[in-house]
């Protein structure tokens, strides 16, 4: 019998006006963006994070510190590639990856093939192994007020 693991991620980020808003890799128009260390990705970190988690490697934060310059302003999908090739060092391969984004705007609908693809190039699998959904928060809280954004992610991995 093969052994699996599953793994769950969990990201926000604080949106700040005339910030850029990079999301699944893609650089969405929006009037604001998600602010952090790197490129503030919610849905790449979440996935980092779901990823990490299932292979017992610790989080995001013990490997991409905020307080290491080398992360600053960093694409995500970068990260994304290092978190992979940690886990195939622990002979771990992934098996799907199940996302959700929850923010009020911008409408994400339309880049979700593009976010699929990017995520599948960096991790290495198939574009149908990847599911990404988003909602939104009904105009509750903070993500209600546009002041930031959530994503959650859970992962299959497969022992190599």
């Amino acid at each position: 019998m093969a052994k699996i693991k599953v793994g769950f991620g969990f990201d926000v980020h604080q949106l700040k006006q005339q910030h850029p808003f990079i999301l699944g890799g893609v650089d969405l128009e929006h009037t604001s963006g998600a602010f952090g260390h790197s490129d503030a990705d919610v849905l790449l970190h979440a996935i980092c994070d779901a990823l990490l988690g299932a292979a017992n490697l610790r989080d995001i934060g013990f490997h991409f510190s905020n307080k290491d310059d080398r992360w600053k302003g960093i694409s995500s999908l970068i990260l994304l590639q290092h978190v992979v090739a940690l886990l195939a060092e622990k002979n771990w391969q992934i098996g799907n990856i199940d996302a959700m984004v929850c923010l009020e705007a911008p409408k994400i609908n339309p880049h979700i093939p593009t976010m699929q693809a990017n995520i599948a190039k960096a991790a290495g699998i198939d574009v149908d192994d990847i599911s990404i959904k988003a909602t939104t928060n009904e105009t509750l809280g903070f993500i209600g007020r546009e002041e930031g954004v959530v994503a959650y992610a859970v992962c299959l991995i497969e022992r190599v």
